[in-house]
């Protein structure tokens, strides 16, 4: 045995002390120490190309801006809460002076003009579609359900709705469609 050969006490002192440090922050911020490269850390460029997409600035002649959201545009967001790659999204808020169905209507023209294909829609008065840019799979949907938001947005006389892509940070397919 040479002199300058570390000891497997020596070696699990130097490795206990920072693995003690790292496991407690993994575990406050949700983070796995195993990534599996499918996770929310570096998905910033992939959430910029969802927001840029013209979809979700294509709204029926008339939608706006909740009153009480002046000036929010499209807001983007990564989830990874669940096993399986994390969830990229990019939306926006609109209200409308028209009807549910009208909102509906305007985006099965819009989204098949630019190339989505209608799916089911994953609730009852939602709409979705779907589409594959670059090797990525895409999810829009249109959904009328905002009262679990904080605050709620405000329709004034009108109606409010969401419009959203989405996609699994690996792009792939899997768990990510219209009734998921």
């Amino acid at each position: 045995m040479s002199l300058n050969a570390p000891t497997v006490t020596s070696v699990l002192r130097r490795t206990a002390l920072p693995a003690a440090l790292l496991l407690p922050a993994a575990l406050l911020t949700g983070c796995s120490l195993a990534d599996s490269g499918a996770g929310c850390d570096g998905s910033g460029a992939a959430r910029k190309d969802l927001a840029a997409l013209k979809v979700l600035s294509s709204p029926p002649a008339g939608a706006t801006d909740p009153a009480n959201y002046r000036g929010a545009g499209v807001s983007t967001g990564c989830d990874d809460d669940s096993p399986g790659p994390a969830w990229l999204h990019a939306g926006r808020v609109y209200t409308f002076p028209g009807t549910r169905q009208a909102v509906i209507d305007h985006y099965t023209r819009t989204a098949a003009a630019q190339g989505w294909h209608s799916g089911p829609a994953p609730q009852a008065g939602a709409a979705c579609w779907t589409r594959t840019d670059d090797g990525r799979h895409l999810v829009l949907d249109v959904d009328f359900q905002l009262d679990s938001w904080s605050p709620v947005p405000d329709p004034g006389k009108g109606i409010g709705y969401e419009v959203t892509v989405g996609s699994n940070a690996d792009g792939g397919a899997a768990g990510g469609n219209c009734t998921d």
